[in-house]
């Protein structure tokens, strides 16, 4: 009788860095798209991640919004394994710990460092199940490599890729300077068994004439004993996908657009992929307006985005003199549109009497809206659609807290049949909890005719960016030896 041959196990590949901001989560998104044009089954992974950017899962989970773009280019809906532990930081020195897509409570950093032990486990647990039944499973690490003063229980990178027993290969960033001191400086901070780990490098955000860059590969190989897996020029159209960072927001924007967004970034500014579709229109001016700076009398619209601390972005605001711009703006007929946390901003009060943002307490808000908010400890997450303006929306739900008030009697949306959110009497503030309401073609549309009329787009935007992955992944397969690659995972 014939014996039918053991399943292939799952080939798996972790990129590092030699520091944050290389391109990590582009690079791994990229491949995972290109390893999918080859026809593997190919999932995302990472470890442990700190972003205030986050995706919900189909499951109620919450992820990093990178891992959800990945997923995205492989095809998969987001899974919270997919980024089992994920820090959203609070204040400088604090965040809220989510494990497995579950809030489990605050962590200051120095506690976190004590709590790392226990969560690997958790992770490892992660990686077997996104790795099931799958040729290839594609890990991020985070930060840098060469963190040896986190080394001990590290869940991010080494310390990970050792327990994981994972092949590693190694991504610098030439726009920065000094990348053969990035990579040699890395080769030279790693043990011997973390140096054996690595499979290569790749040179990242290259410009200019590679072939002048060739001498100084041999000089990195002759230090390090790695080779490289390819010099990666310019990707442009990396700002066209959604950013994790918020290093990333005030980009140039487009002076001469007939419709001025202003947004105000603020400290703890959370999930702001939700206006990545309006920076794509062309009839659109998106400014995020940096500290520091007024709120630009010649706005259309101002939104007052989502943040991770309310009560603590509240008071940003008023420090900023933000408040003041905002009902200058109103009086002279400008409109304010506020997101989950930016709407609970606009009423009478908000309240978190359980401390399930930071410290208990309670402030007054802008006073722009007749609704009152009050926090609760129980976090709603969850995938939802609905209507607004007469138009179809989905996107999903990220808050804690619940908002009532006379103004709700006028719902700025419908989600899964119940109203959402509030209007004011004279229809220029509104609010709402819908994360991901722009990228609905139609409803953006109608939007900003109502800002402007006249204005038309032809922009699809889900459609904009899985043709810029998939542009990304022939950019990858033209610079980077992606069969080394693969055959370093175990393909």
């Amino acid at each position: 009788m014939p014996i039918n041959p053991s399943p292939r196990p799952t080939a798996r590949l972790m990129l590092q860095g030699t520091g944050s901001d290389v391109g990590k989560s582009l690079l791994v998104a990229g491949l995972c798209r290109a390893a999918r044009h080859r026809g593997l089954n190919v999932a995302p992974f990472k470890p442990q991640n700190m972003s205030n950017n986050a995706a919900v899962t189909l499951d109620g989970g919450e992820i990093g919004r990178a891992q959800a773009l990945q997923a995205e280019a492989c095809g998969l809906a987001p899974s919270r394994h997919m980024n089992p532990v994920l820090l959203k930081p609070e204040s400088e020195t604090g965040a809220q710990l989510v494990v497995q897509g579950r809030v489990v409570g605050q962590a200051r950093a120095a506690d976190y460092q004590k709590m790392k032990a226990q969560l690997l486990p958790r992770a490892l647990e992660s990686l077997a199940i996104i790795g099931e039944g799958r040729d290839l499973v594609l890990i991020e690490g985070a930060g840098s490599a060469a963190e040896v003063n986190l080394r001990a229980a590290d869940i991010a990178n080494m310390g990970f890729a050792e327990a994981a027993d994972l092949p590693v290969v190694l991504v610098a960033d030439i726009d920065r300077g000094g990348v053969l001191a990035q990579i040699v400086g890395t080769h030279a901070l790693l043990s011997s068994s973390e140096q054996q780990r690595v499979k290569g490098f790749i040179i990242n955000k290259f410009r200019g004439d590679s072939a002048l860059f060739t001498p100084a590969l041999g000089i990195i190989s002759d230090h390090t004993g790695w080779q490289s897996q390819g010099v990666l020029p310019w990707f442009a159209e990396a700002g066209q996908l959604p950013a994790e960072d918020a290093m990333a927001l005030g980009g140039a924007a487009k002076n001469q657009a007939p419709i001025r967004i202003a947004v105000p970034r603020l400290s703890r500014i959370a999930n702001f992929d939700d206006f990545d579709p309006l920076a794509a229109e062309a009839s659109v001016r998106l400014d995020f307006i940096a500290p520091g700076q007024a709120l630009p009398g010649d706005a259309d619209l101002i939104i007052l985005p989502g943040s991770k601390s309310t009560l603590g972005d509240l008071a940003f605001l008023r420090n900023q003199g933000w408040d003041i711009d905002l009902a200058a703006h109103l009086r002279r007929g400008g409109r304010i549109l506020g997101l989950c946390a930016g709407y609970q901003m606009l009423g009478s009060t908000v309240a978190d009497p359980q401390g399930v943002e930071g410290p208990p307490g309670s402030a007054p808000g802008l006073g722009l809206l007749q609704v009152a908010t009050v926090m609760s400890g129980e976090k709603v997450l969850c995938q939802t659609e609905g209507q607004c303006c007469g138009h179809p929306v989905s996107g999903y739900e990220m808050h804690m807290g619940r908002t009532e008030g006379p103004d709700c009697n006028q719902p700025f949306l419908t989600l899964n049949g119940r109203p959402d959110g509030a209007i004011s009497a004279d229809g220029l503030v509104m609010g709402g909890y819908l994360h991901g309401l722009f990228a609905a073609d139609a409803f953006r549309q109608a939007f900003l005719a109502q800002l402007r009329p006249g204005t038309e787009s032809n922009l699809r935007y889900r459609s904009r960016v899985n043709t810029v992955l998939d542009n990304l992944a022939r950019h990858l397969e033209a610079h980077l030896n992606i069969d080394a690659l693969l055959a370093a995972a175990g393909l």
